[in-house]
């Protein structure tokens, strides 16, 4: 079992319009891979991690290219991208 965590830097004072853009992504996800959203607390401002496990890096390819493939996620996602400053993304093995 492999966790996936997308870290993303929110462009200041974006974070609202972010939030509300993933709310609308996440409904085009399955229930059973919806992923957990996380804002910061402390650390570098404006900081988004969206984070959700798959059985491994085959499985998550795999549902990265169902979730992402569709033209309405395309078109949310072409909203996202000016919103965000930088990003990246973990994978850890689950021990």
């Amino acid at each position: 079992m492999i966790l996936v965590r997308e870290v993303f830097q929110v462009k200041f004072g974006k974070m609202k319009e972010v939030k509300e853009l993933l709310k609308e992504m996440t409904k085009l996800m399955p229930q059973e891979n919806k992923p957990r959203i996380l804002t910061d607390l402390v650390g570098p401002y404006y900081t988004l991690v969206m984070e959700n496990t798959h059985q491994d890096l085959a499985a998550f390819e795999a549902d990265m290219r169902r979730e992402m493939g569709g033209p309405e996620f395309g078109a949310l996602y072409q909203k996202f991208i000016p919103l965000i400053d930088s990003g990246r993304r973990e994978i850890f093995t689950i021990v």
